[in-house]
């Protein structure tokens, strides 16, 4: 078994903030900002993080593979998604 797929193991074993703590430090930092700052866009999210938006976009996939958070249309704009933190704080 390779580095990649015993940790990919370890995501599905852990929850909420456990599985946070296992991954990326940009991904940390972008669950942070939506606890902190609530629902917000990846275009958002690249603007309060100062990541790029390829960053936010690898991170936020990151996070909803250990269903950390959840994402949905944007009301003011079909065309983009919100995304809020689905994790007890």
């Amino acid at each position: 078994m390779s580095t990649s797929e015993s940790a990919g193991s370890a995501e599905v074993s852990a929850s909420g903030w456990e599985a946070v703590a296992e991954l990326p430090p940009s991904a940390k930092l972008v669950a942070k900002v939506l606890e902190y700052d609530g629902p917000l866009t990846q275009s958002q999210l690249a603007e309060e993080t100062l990541l790029p938006a390829r960053t936010v976009r690898y991170a936020l996939n990151r996070l909803e593979d250990v269903d950390v958070v959840e994402s949905r249309f944007s009301f003011n704009d079909a065309r983009k998604r919100v995304y809020t933190l689905a994790v007890d704080q």
